[in-house]
């Protein structure tokens, strides 16, 4: 702690930490488990992250292909979960009817499993796709997100609806001694996590870029209008 001339301005009610790295770490830490007792969870404990983990290890110990999407609209495969798709067989029919199960009080959340520094435009959709319904929109970057907000998703209240954004076709990587690749992988990752929302009763929609660079210009285009 800083001395108490250091600390003289704190407002009443209000706490100043300060420590090395290390010290706030352990203090946070210990902030988080007494936080986590008051509200009655269990803050070590993450089962709907394991879940996800669990049906993306399950396809990836198949090694089956991936499931074919339902339709294809251009060079965009679309597939959903938990989302009845619409007759009309396009991109602009399907995101319609997703963003039409966004609830008054929801959110939609958008999951791009693509690389961040190669694509850094596709996180203009989250502010058009905002202005568009009139309700939050968050953003993710897959599959980092899964151990933060991809517990919320599936262990919080239901009132989100999920777009994924994933890639094909794109430059692979063998990953060393393993019987997959990083494509693989990340496209195991995010079919798990729709599986598990759509078992938890949230809608998603996969939208299969064949053509990122291009297919991205159109979602950007078809979300702003």
């Amino acid at each position: 702690m800083k001395d108490a001339r250091a600390t003289h301005e704190v407002t009443a009610g209000e706490v100043e930490i300060a420590g090395s790295l290390g010290a706030q770490l352990l203090t946070w830490e210990y902030a988080t488990v007494v936080a986590g007792r008051l509200l009655g969870i269990n803050p070590f404990d993450q089962p709907d992250v394991e879940s996800a983990k669990i049906a993306a290890r399950a396809l990836i110990d198949d090694l089956a292909p991936s499931a074919p999407p339902a339709f294809t609209d251009g060079t965009v495969g679309v597939r959903a979960a938990g989302l009845v798709l619409p007759a009309e067989k396009t991109v602009d029919a399907a995101l319609d009817a997703l963003l039409a199960t966004v609830p008054a009080d929801g959110y939609l959340s958008v999951q791009v499993y693509l690389d961040r520094i190669a694509y850094p435009e596709l996180e203009e959709l989250r502010a058009s796709l905002a202005a568009r319904i009139g309700r939050p929109v968050t953003f993710g970057w897959g599959p980092r997100f899964l151990h933060s907000t991809g517990q919320f998703h599936k262990g919080g209240p239901a009132y989100g609806s999920f777009l994924q954004i994933i890639g094909a076709g794109a430059d692979d990587v063998a990953i060393p001694d393993r019987p997959f690749t990083f494509g693989q992988l990340i496209t195991a990752q995010a079919a798990g996590d729709a599986s598990v929302l759509a078992d938890h009763g949230r809608p998603v929609l996969t939208l299969i870029l064949g053509d990122i660079r291009g297919d991205g210009e159109r979602l950007r285009e078809l979300s702003g209008r």
